[in-house]
């Protein structure tokens, strides 16, 4: 275990050191410790291959940000970082952090610190402890709380948890008691389900039953930081595990309760797959997109309160349109911006929309579908193709190549019309002048009627399109 150790603090020191010389000069000059700590060290682990061959092979390609940690006051951090970074950035700086730019890569280096939540308060107060050991405990996992100090002639890896043996072993535990950790910052139970479905680790016995006792305790936070959470579970490459950890330990009940609410059957006669394994698999298929992955978690939630059961089975009839207005206002609650509310909410109301064009694609059809998702198209095409998932093979392949036609008819029509912008054929200037009428409501209702014939028939040209809109305005007109 000694090698592996050596293997390993040799190896990250060899990376940083070759990467950020200057810096770790500077910090050794001055006389004071600087340790690379948390997510830096977890990364760089992970993207080795330690834990697989004998040698480390480290590959860190994938980011370019640093985390450290040091007893020294901001203030002298940024003294310092002046003489070597291009850049220095000093709003963090009340909180202990100064990030800077040096040789090309964002630094933050923070003075040994924690937060900690008091018992009523909505935001963490920032303790500083005063040793690395007591900043290394105050971390949400053991998996974080590894760091590498770098401006001793010897460099030491310091693990006091064995951070690097639950790298090895897969699994999520607190250095601290689980209780206590939660207590502190009761926003680590929701990071518990963000690291398990980033890295698909375990999280132990004791840390999942302290996330169920405590679930209370999440009052506490800040709707943004959990939805910030969230947004980092969802484009983890398998979010189902940490949705999955939410709702059995009851956190999801919290902040996100139309999720556990779906887990009902769909059909209570034939026992076919409940509503909640469904949403999982529909997540963890579609693309890495946060608002298509957040679309794939409302799709359904709709479902709960649509149900009805009679003699045909269970129906969950306009499932999607009360699914959009529930995701309206969860979104709204998590304090989501308007422009993800507007993308989501519509790509969950549209999302059965493929589905009503069984008969075919026809002309009107593609032009119907194309209008209504308007820049969503290629998203809701991905929603609707990850919504299958059936064991069923034929009833795959069916949906596929029903999605490959519509596809080709998109594709055909394009090369006719300008799909994308659909348009009445005439403009509200040329109705008035036509019609002889004032602006007013009038005028709009004219476009939805010249909009729905562009839909419905295509271009008709002038001539033709005049006729119709002088018999709609007659008939009107009485």
């Amino acid at each position: 275990m000694t090698d592996f150790k050596e293997a390993i603090q040799n190896g990250l020191f060899s990376y940083i050191e070759h990467r950020l010389s200057r810096l770790i000069d500077a910090f050794a000059d001055a006389s004071i410790p600087l340790y690379l700590v948390g997510g830096s060290v977890r990364d760089l682990l992970l993207n080795s291959e330690i834990f697989h061959h004998e040698t480390l092979d480290l590959d860190l390609s994938f980011t370019a940000d640093f985390d450290f940690t040091t007893p020294a006051v901001p203030d002298v951090v940024e003294t310092i970082l002046g003489p070597i970074a291009s850049k220095v950035w000093l709003v963090g700086k009340r909180f202990g952090t100064v990030s800077a730019l040096v040789d090309g890569y964002q630094i933050e280096i923070t003075t040994h610190r924690g937060d900690k939540y008091e018992s009523e308060s909505r935001k963490p107060r920032v303790v500083m402890p005063t040793s690395l050991e007591e900043d290394l405990v105050r971390r949400d996992f053991t998996i974080n709380a590894i760091a590498v100090e770098l401006t001793s002639a010897n460099p030491v890896l310091i693990d006091p948890f064995d951070g690097v043996g639950d790298i090895g072993r897969k699994l999520l535990r607190t250095p601290s008691e689980a209780e206590k950790s939660f207590e502190d910052d009761p926003l680590r139970m929701v990071r518990a389900a963000r690291f398990a479905a980033k890295l698909e680790f375990e999280v132990v016995p004791d840390v999942k039953m302290a996330m169920a006792d405590l679930v209370d305790r999440l009052s506490i936070v800040s709707p943004e930081r959990i939805r910030d959470e969230l947004n980092k579970m969802l484009v983890a490459p398998r979010p189902s595990i940490g949705l999955r950890l939410l709702v059995e330990t009851g956190l999801a009940a919290l902040f996100l309760p139309e999720l556990p609410l779906l887990k009902l059957e769909q059909d209570p006669i034939h026992h076919h797959k409940d509503v909640l394994e469904h949403t999982y698999s529909v997540v963890d298929n579609t693309e890495c997109d946060l608002e298509l992955r957040l679309a794939a978690l409302f799709h359904d939630v709709g479902k709960p309160a649509t149900r009805r059961i009679d003699s045909n089975g269970v129906s969950f009839h306009n499932h999607d349109k009360v699914g959009a207005k529930m995701t309206r206002r969860r979104m709204r609650e998590l304090k989501y911006p308007q422009t993800q509310i507007d993308i989501v909410s519509q790509l969950v109301y549209l999302h059965l929309r493929f589905h009503t064009y069984q008969a075919g694609w026809t002309d009107r059809a593609v032009r119907r579908y194309v209008n209504e998702a308007g820049p969503l198209l290629d998203r809701l095409n991905a929603l609707t193709l990850a919504d299958c998932t059936t064991r069923n093979e034929n009833k795959v392949i069916a949906l596929s190549r029903r999605m490959a036609q519509l596809k080709t008819r998109i594709a055909d029509l394009r090369e006719r019309e300008e799909l994308e912008s659909i348009r009445p054929e005439l403009n509200g200037d040329e109705i008035m002048t036509i019609l002889g009428m004032s602006p007013s409501k009038e005028v709009g209702k004219a476009l939805d009627f010249l909009l729905n014939v562009r839909l419905d028939e295509g271009l008709l040209g002038r001539d033709e399109i005049i006729k119709r809109l002088q018999a709609w305005w007659e008939a009107r007109s009485g």
